[in-house]
């Protein structure tokens, strides 16, 4: 049968609090290293269930300004991939899997090597991922979901999207971190030109 998801306490011990810094952190017992086949026997009710490094993480439905930020990243992204045949643009619920970890990006550009045959499991690994912060993944999407994207995954690019600030963070492998506050410029390897997004058309300014 389908397995009963356990109840998500905090890092410190804490009672559940789903709003709450770092309160989905860590689930039931922090000790247990938990399975993909574990992972994929939760039902689906709504929240979404990640394993990174045999930690498993849960987030409740994202709020609506999540999401709203979300949808604009990809109304700008979509064109300049499509015309420079990057591959495409996932978001929601698309996984990035590694090394017995997965991960549910908010967003994420990936050009599989046969899209007819392709699985989450094979292929180059994303061209670029993203991730939006909120109270209960902050903490994660700094820490713990970095280290898995650049080192067991080795994306191209990690974006940091930080809503409280309205700032992306770039994050590259064997390079510093840029923090962008007006103006991020994307040129993958595979791309003829640059796409340079304004920030203020993701967090609705000006």
């Amino acid at each position: 049968g389908t397995a009963r998801p356990p109840i998500p306490y905090s890092e410190h011990g804490c009672t559940p609090n789903l709003a709450a810094e770092g309160s989905i952190m860590r689930m039931a017992d922090a000790r247990k290293v938990w399975s993909l086949a574990e992972l994929h026997s939760f039902p689906d009710d709504g929240n979404k269930y990640e394993l990174i490094r045999g930690a498993l993480f849960v987030t409740p439905p994202p709020a609506l300004d999540h999401e709203t930020i979300g949808a604009r990243l990809n109304r700008i992204l979509v064109p300049h991939v499509e015309e420079q045949k990057l591959g495409e643009v996932y978001r929601p619920r698309a996984v990035v899997r590694a090394k017995g970890s997965e991960a549910e990006p908010d967003l994420m550009v990936w050009k599989p090597d046969d899209p007819g045959t392709a699985s989450w499991d094979s292929g180059p690994p994303p061209i670029l991922v993203v991730e939006i912060l909120s109270p209960a993944t902050r903490r994660r999407d700094r820490r713990e979901k970095r280290d898995f994207y650049l080192e067991d995954v080795g994306v191209g690019e990690y974006w940091i999207v930080d809503p409280e600030d309205s700032t992306i963070t770039r994050v590259r492998g064997g390079e510093g971190d840029e923090i962008a506050r007006h103006a991020l410029v994307w040129h993958p390897r595979d791309a003829s030109w640059a796409l340079t997004v304004e920030l203020s058309s993701v967090f609705g300014r000006g």
